[in-house]
């Protein structure tokens, strides 16, 4: 009877020990921390389980066969949001880091550093802040930093010259600023890998930067302390020579004292002129409303009397454009830093504190696809404000007025254009605190820079600067081909109200056609209509810009599908915009180099 009994104890207590899960491995503890801090709303890591035994199973984790150790994190386009947590330093084995392409938000820990196998790190297409850390230059085994297209900002810090297995870096478009250093892998990267940053400058970008006084800042190099070409001195011809350099050398002191002295005096001249200008500008303008002027962040990086001087010297010469709001003008600084002012024609009754509390508020919004808003001034006779300026104009611009703007926005451009201007207001719409409803999306409010990449501008100016009946005028003013049907029926802009605007602007990308062109509105159509009727008739080739070259209608046909989602009568069927960037993302499959990088093996 005991030796039954004993059985049974023992069959219970192998089915107990059976049916626990074994402990998990200590990485696969640390990586359900990075979890914990991540926003995974589409549940991507839901294979991430408590009860595995090792994490080596789950999405996008690979372990050494021999250890199980982590080291692998492959993450990429998963629309992970939430920051990156500390503990990733904890993973001492890892070396590839790759969560590009997400919503990350937040700073880039400095714990990373820990990670001393590291040999790829991938954070590029995410809304990551604040500056690179300096402990990155510890990781000596780094072959590729992909920092590209967030909101970064400060100086590049000269850690990362001590990477000397350092082949592929990129920190394009975010917003770094200051002198590149000259020192170690970073000499060896040229403007591809900085392209996008308006505030770096060094050898590398071909840019000079500037000295305290204002002029380009160039050191001497140091000379060899051979000189081959010169016979040795005799012992009888040394006091002789030594004689000549102590002279030689003493002349070129004074001179050079007496350059320095003569540039220090004329740049100090310069700027009490200036300063004295500006004083009797500021005296003169006080009784009546006074001259103010405001910069947000630190970004305009210039003497405010020298900023107010040039301001106030805009002309009918300088007007590059004009729109809802005002007039727009080209400002070129003294070392031709060049802006856009936008003269604001009208203002929301209240007080000039609410209004400049708020503009610091969107001063505040910086991402790769918004038009930085840079500072406010305000004249006796005007209120101005200052953006980035951008090479290539609005898309209304190349689209419609220029001869060949059509034939020069390829297919590939405009998925470009329309991923980046989704990608903005994206952010706009979820990311933001408080969120913002743009109001007036169209064709005119999307700037292009040099490399055709979009940006919004004019975010929080419609309900800023309108009054309790500028709706109305705004609708009379051009854009009414791009309003919702239920925001001009209420006058109440929301989020599915911008997504509807964009769909018309998706459709003004495809078509090469304003919202209200003649050849529909004379049917009594509108652009939406317009297209829906061709849909069904599946003529999709009619549809589409006759003079873009290299169409892929399969591509535009999902394209098509987008912009009738959009443009649904019902706000509640419309995708949000972060959906509706998800799509598009998949449509554009433009190669990268760092995609190339990523398809070749990083642990060579």
């Amino acid at each position: 009877m005991g030796l039954v009994i004993l059985l049974i104890k023992l069959v219970l207590v192998s089915t107990l020990f059976s049916n626990c899960p074994l402990a998990l491995t200590p990485d696969g503890m640390i990586l359900l921390e990075i979890k914990n801090l991540l926003n995974d709303t589409k549940n991507a890591l839901g294979s991430w389980r408590d009860t595995d035994a090792t994490p080596c199973q789950w999405i996008g984790i690979s372990c050494n066969p021999q250890d199980n150790n982590v080291i692998v994190i492959n993450l990429p386009y998963m629309q992970l949001g939430g920051i990156i947590s500390p503990s990733i330093g904890k993973l001492t084995r890892l070396q590839r880091l790759a969560l590009h392409q997400n919503g990350l938000h937040g700073y880039i820990p400095h714990e990373i550093a820990n990670c001393n196998e590291l040999k790829a790190l991938y954070l590029r297409g995410n809304y990551l802040q604040g500056g690179i850390p300096a402990e990155l230059g510890n990781l000596s085994n780094l072959n590729i930093l992909d920092l590209s297209s967030n909101s970064l900002k400060g100086a590049v810090p000269s850690s990362l010259g001590r990477l000397t297995k350092l082949r592929y870096l990129n920190l394009s478009t975010n917003f770094f600023s200051g002198e590149i250093p000259d020192f170690g892998a970073l000499s060896t990267f040229s403007t591809p890998s900085f392209i996008g940053n308006l505030d770096l400058c060094g050898r590398q970008v071909h840019k000079p930067c500037r000295t305290s006084l204002g002029f380009p800042a160039v050191l001497p190099h140091a000379e060899s302390d051979e000189a081959p070409d010169m016979a040795v001195p005799s012992k009888h011809s040394s006091h002789y020579i030594k004689g000549i350099v102590i002279g030689a050398v003493s002349m070129l002191g004074v001179a050079l004292i007496v350059l320095v002295a003569f540039l220090w005096g004329w740049s100090v001249s310069k700027k009490e002129r200036a300063a004295k200008k500006y004083t009797e500008v500021k005296k003169q303008v006080e009784p009546n409303a006074g001259t103010k002027l405001i910069t947000f962040h630190g970004d305009l990086p210039y003497p405010s009397f020298e900023i107010i001087e040039k301001l106030e010297a805009l002309d009918e010469e300088d007007v590059v454009g004009s729109g809802g709001f005002g007039t727009v003008y080209r400002l070129v600084m003294n070392d031709c830093g060049t802006f856009a002012v936008k003269r604001i024609d009208r203002t929301r009754e209240g007080s000039d504190k609410v209004f400049e509390r708020e503009l610091e508020i969107l001063g505040s919004i910086k991402h790769i696809n918004l038009v930085n808003l840079r500072g406010y001034c305000r004249l006796p006779t005007s209120k101005l404000l200052i953006y980035d300026y951008l090479a290539n104009g609005s898309l209304d611009d190349i689209l419609h007025e220029r001869v060949d703007g059509g034939e020069k926005l390829s297919w590939s451009v405009r998925l470009k254009i329309a991923l980046g201007s989704a990608r903005g207001l994206a952010y706009l719409h979820h990311d933001c605190c408080p969120r913002v409803v743009h109001r007036d999306i169209k064709s005119s409010n999307i700037l292009l820079d040099e490399n055709m990449e979009p940006r919004v501008s004019d975010f929080g100016l419609a309900k800023l600067l309108k009054d309790e009946e500028a709706h109305v005028t705004t609708v009379v003013a051009g854009t009414f081909g791009y309003l919702a049907p239920e925001y001009l029926q209420s006058g109440r802009a929301t989020e599915k109200s911008d997504v509807y605007s964009f769909g018309v602007l998706l459709l003004e990308l495809v078509t090469g056609k304003r919202p209200t062109d003649p050849c529909f509105v004379q049917k009594g159509l509108n652009v939406v209509s317009w297209m829906n009727i061709l849909l069904k008739a599946n003529k999709i080739e009619e549809i589409v810009d006759r003079r873009c070259p290299n169409v892929d209608l399969e591509s535009a046909e999902a394209i098509l599908d987008v912009i009738s989602q959009c443009t649904d009568a019902d706000p509640e069927e419309r995708p949000s915009m972060n959906e509706v960037f998800q799509v598009l993302e998949q449509e554009v499959t433009s190669p990268c180099p760092s995609d190339f990088y990523e398809s070749h093996s990083d642990y060579n």
